[in-house]
């Protein structure tokens, strides 16, 4: 078995696990008996590889990107997850888990949110389905991201306000956390990233998998070989870097670079550079990585992207930087930013400011002429056009 996958106790090494009040045990357990049983039925991989071909619209194109290519002075290929249906990733992982809940027999879904892109895509497969959806969202985040916040509506859902903290991604997982403690029968909650109690981060990283199994049958078409030298994802909680990363895991010849949001520098207190910065604990539910005080307190973490401004990462991304599987780099608001705009001018496409966060990684990596390097591009920048105008700089 794989060093780098989960194990019988849902442990990464020495992250993960499973560390919850006594309350939700009967959710967390009935999930863990059963759903590698419902993810490998003929019916489950039947109903989800369909609604990934018509509804999300994959495979999605791995796409040369000639001009940053010839600017970085390697062989630069996007993974276009910004042309998923819902502009992201995340929907990857909501179609499969709004399955997976029908199996169970649940009627109500819940979510947390911190860009609104997981938000939308739950809300986006609960109106497919006809399922009643609440997405918790912390307050500051529904101020930045206030045109997701109007498509959850549109499509349905109830938007609920995290008040405590930060009112961002941290706050909105504990109110989640905590609807779902009170409402455990008939309730499904869809954890948008690799985190939580397992089975969460392997359930979630299955269902995202699909992002290398194309990346892998893509570059062998293009290039005669599966394997490039490099995969380069951002990494909040990290689901999209869990994706990209997957099928790679056991390829050492692979370099795996996983991106972290260094706000406004990795010492300057606001930041979200979680390996950087922190140490082991616990937080909503796994044992990782996470930043903390003295005393164990969470630190409040500050990115100038919604989607990265997470105090932890998930427990497989913490045992790949605990193993050096993976090289953990970090970017500044304003090497993203710039990264951003740069495609933008050089492709014709405006990324997710996390997924620009990749992008900025690539002019701290000593490239070769001859290296192969897939950065997965996450989502696009439509949700982020408002910070791109007040940045300006183009």
């Amino acid at each position: 078995m794989s060093e780098y996958r989960v194990n019988e106790h849902g442990y990464y090494g020495s992250f993960g696990g499973s560390f919850i009040p006594e309350m939700l045990y009967p959710n967390v357990e009935e999930l863990r008996e059963r759903y590698l049983a419902i993810l490998e039925s003929e019916d489950f991989q039947k109903q989800y590889h369909q609604l990934l071909r018509d509804y999300v619209g994959r495979p999605t194109p791995l796409y040369l990107a000639e001009r940053l290519s010839e600017r970085l002075g390697a062989s630069i290929y996007l993974k276009r997850e910004d042309l998923c249906h819902t502009g992201a990733h995340k929907v990857n992982n909501t179609v499969g888990q709004i399955l997976l809940a029908k199996a169970l027999g649940k009627q109500k879904i819940i979510a947390e949110t911190g860009a609104g892109q997981h938000g939308v895509a739950t809300a986006t497969v609960c109106a497919l389905m006809g399922l009643e959806c609440i997405v918790y969202m912390g307050q500051v985040d529904m101020e930045r991201q206030k045109p997701n916040v109007e498509r959850m509506k549109l499509l349905g859902a109830e938007v609920r306000p995290a008040m405590s903290g930060s009112r961002t991604l941290k706050d909105a997982t504990n109110e989640a956390m905590r609807h779902w403690i009170n409402n455990p029968a008939d309730t499904h909650y869809i954890i948008g990233s690799v985190v939580g109690p397992h089975p969460y981060p392997d359930m979630v990283a299955r269902l995202q998998a699909i992002i290398s199994k194309e990346m892998r049958a893509q570059l062998k078409e293009k290039t005669g070989t599966e394997n490039p030298d490099y995969v380069v994802a951002c990494v909040g909680g990290g689901s999209n870097a869990a994706g990209a990363f997957y099928h790679y895991l056991d390829e050492p010849s692979v370099k795996l670079i996983a991106v972290e949001a260094a706000g406004k520098g990795v010492d300057s207190g606001e930041s979200a550079a979680t390996t950087f910065l922190g140490k082991p604990g616990v937080l909503h539910g796994s044992k990782t990585l996470l930043m903390q005080t003295e005393d164990g307190q969470v630190t409040e973490p500050y990115s100038i992207s919604a989607g990265l401004d997470y105090p932890g990462i998930g427990p497989l991304h913490a045992h790949l930087f605990d193993s050096k599987r993976a090289g953990f780099l970090a970017v500044t608001d304003a090497q993203a930013m710039d990264a951003g705009i740069r495609l933008s001018k050089l492709e014709g496409i405006i990324p997710a400011i996390e997924s620009a966060h990749a992008l900025a990684a690539l002019e701290q990596m000593e490239l070769k002429k001859s290296d192969v390097v897939i950065v997965n591009l996450s989502g696009r920048g439509d949700k982020d056009l408002e910070t791109y105008i007040k940045w300006g700089g183009y």
